[in-house]
């Protein structure tokens, strides 16, 4: 399943409180049903003071073809769609977002751990945009993240599901990579992987503190962003793919 993933930063004039409503009853009702959507969902944050971004939006395709033609390719923030619905969502897109600092990632999504059945509406979620090392290649940093980092990662305790996104592009791509990892509760979150305000954190349960030693070994992790926030499901079309 491939998937796009848009880190919302709001224009100057709106307060979080007026992009989320537009966000909400405007644009998100438009978004869901862009040609080639199978699956719609936001994510807000849990702490908007203290979050790097305003949410996250992600579609996902079943073809990169359909993501292409809806929204774009890697190298660029911005896009210019031609089918009907997808051309009328990038035009509000300019009624509420600063696209120019809009950081936004295309990949293909593995499930590694789903003990949820695919049901994150109102999980919170927490969402790392993974930066490799200075020295290490992206083909090292992937193959350290799959065969060293993941299979630890989704033992985090309270974790019910977990997920990566590998660049389809990694050339033109603005991150390495993205991790999810899902909680039932923002406690067992908050416990795990720390809260807002840093992107650091110094987890005390047993494998969350490993994760957290084992990614000194290939992720920046001054150069990560991450996202804390609850998810919201507005449309599922997709029938136990990969994990849903």
């Amino acid at each position: 399943m491939f998937k796009h993933v848009a880190l919302l930063v709001r224009k100057d004039d709106l307060t979080h409180e007026e992009f989320r409503e537009y966000w909400e009853n405007n644009h998100s009702p438009l978004a869901k049903d862009i040609e080639g959507v199978v699956r719609y969902q936001t994510v807000y944050p849990t702490d908007p003071e203290n979050a790097e971004f305003d949410g996250i939006a992600e579609l996902y395709f079943e073809t990169l073809d359909d993501l292409h033609e809806a929204l774009g390719s890697e190298g660029s923030r911005d896009y210019d769609p031609t089918r009907e619905v997808a051309a009328q969502a990038r035009e509000d897109v300019n009624n509420f977002l600063d696209v120019e600092e809009r950081p936004r990632f295309i990949g293909e999504e593995k499930v590694w751990k789903d003990e949820v059945d695919g049901d994150t509406d109102g999980l919170y979620k927490h969402s790392a945009l993974l930066v490799r090392k200075d020295g290490m290649s992206h083909e090292e940093f992937r193959e350290y993240w799959e065969n060293n980092h993941s299979p630890l990662a989704k033992d985090i305790e309270g974790v019910v599901r977990y997920q990566t996104v590998y660049p389809t592009d990694p050339e033109n791509a603005e991150f390495d990579g993205v991790a999810e990892l899902y909680f039932e509760t923002l406690d067992d979150l908050h416990e795990a992987l720390g809260s807002e305000g840093s992107r650091d954190y110094d987890p005390t349960r047993e494998v969350a503190a490993e994760a957290r030693e084992d990614v000194n070994n290939f992720l920046d992790v001054e150069e990560r962003p991450r996202f804390i926030g609850e998810e919201k499901v507005w449309k599922n079309e997709v029938d136990d793919v990969d994990g849903y």
